[in-house]
């Protein structure tokens, strides 16, 4: 395991050199297969999530009108993030060769199944990609309810002050609100899309709805319905953004002015969370975030194959190379939203004392 701090000041590793330390290192990936579709084995997955998933539905109807049925809010939850790891991968052109195939797979489980914009996600998780941690060019970084470094936290007064100062143990409580709120921006951002995508983006997720509320009226009361709906939103945003959070939070910031090539601009920013099998499946194959944001085209099964090659040509640029354990990255990633808040409780601390 390599471990180095989660804050890294590496101007020698970031300094610009001659050619492309990132060209080697592709043709090395292409060499050994890596980037080649797995289009069996993503058949195969997506199949068997299918299955799950609606077998977890016809259980919900099967059990009928009673409170065991909150119970299989876990399975519901559960296959539908898998469903988004694959919109995810579809997004990134991973699974087939054409576009029109990933453009179906992402309707299918952006829309069709998780009940969210593919086109919004796509073009939000894009600029991520382009410029991950960059504060004012990924979306991933932006100020919202939650501000990711110190410049972010000037005027925030109120609820966004408190907010901010107690980010780091709000964290995981407001995972909860996550799968609700990816349903309702995707929504509000279908106005911005062309008349085309509107229509059959809008159409697509129409008939999310039309089924989802179907089924839950016809196998439970409107009450169950509620807590249902509700239990179901909060695990998916949990398991999403338990996913999705040790992978840059807590990382370098690029700084204004600093430009990096795209291999340092990628492994700097970006962490690796250590496991087996089942961290991969649980994680989505996103642990392995240094691979996949150097070829985000590359089959997420080939990741964990990729990772000793990518560590090897970090090693010998001397490219800080982070992976930690789960538990460890959650650890810095709150430590860093913890760190970003201080001056706020610092200034409310001195308010108080003077009152």
């Amino acid at each position: 395991m390599t471990l180095t701090a989660p804050i890294l000041d590496t101007p020698e590793a970031a300094a610009p050199r001659r050619g492309s330390d990132f060209a080697p290192l592709l043709a090395d990936l292409k060499a050994a297969g890596l980037l080649e579709r797995r289009t069996a084995w993503y058949a195969r997955s997506i199949g068997l999530n299918l299955l799950l998933l609606l077998g977890s539905w016809a259980a919900v109807v099967w059990v009928g009108d009673s409170w065991w049925q909150l119970a299989l809010a876990i399975p519901v939850a559960l296959f539908t993030t898998r469903a988004s790891f694959v919109g995810h991968d579809a997004g990134h052109q991973q699974i087939a060769r054409g576009a029109r195939t990933h453009r179906v797979l992402s309707l299918l489980h952006g829309n069709l199944l998780m009940g969210m914009s593919c086109g919004w996600w796509n073009a939000k998780h894009n600029k991520h990609h382009a410029n991950p941690n960059h504060r004012e060019k990924d979306p991933d970084v932006a100020v919202g309810v939650l501000v990711w470094d110190a410049d972010q936290t000037g005027g925030r007064t109120g609820l966004m002050g408190w907010l901010t100062r107690n980010q780091a143990r709000l964290f995981f409580p407001l995972l909860l609100l996550e799968g609700l709120n990816l349903k309702v921006n995707g929504l509000m951002a279908l106005k911005d899309r062309t008349p085309r995508e509107r229509r059959v983006e809008g159409s697509v997720l129409a008939v999310h709805y039309a089924l989802y509320i179907s089924v839950l009226a016809i196998a439970m009361s409107p009450v169950k319905a509620l807590v249902f709906v509700l239990l179901t939103h909060a695990l998916l945003g949990l398991h999403l953004g338990m996913a999705f959070a040790p992978n840059h939070k807590g990382m370098p910031m690029p700084e204004p002015g600093v430009k990096w090539d795209h291999l340092r601009r990628q492994v700097l920013t970006s962490r690796n969370v250590t496991g087996g099998p089942v961290t991969d499946w649980l994680l989505g194959g996103l642990n392995y975030q240094i691979e996949h944001h150097l070829v985000p085209n590359m089959p997420r099964v080939n990741l964990r194959r990729a990772q000793p090659i990518v560590r090897a040509h970090c090693a010998r640029l001397g490219v800080p190379y982070l992976e930690t354990s789960a538990i460890t990255s959650y650890r810095q990633a709150l430590g860093h939203m913890h760190r970003v808040g201080a001056p706020l409780r610092k200034e409310r601390a001195k308010v108080s004392a003077n009152d």
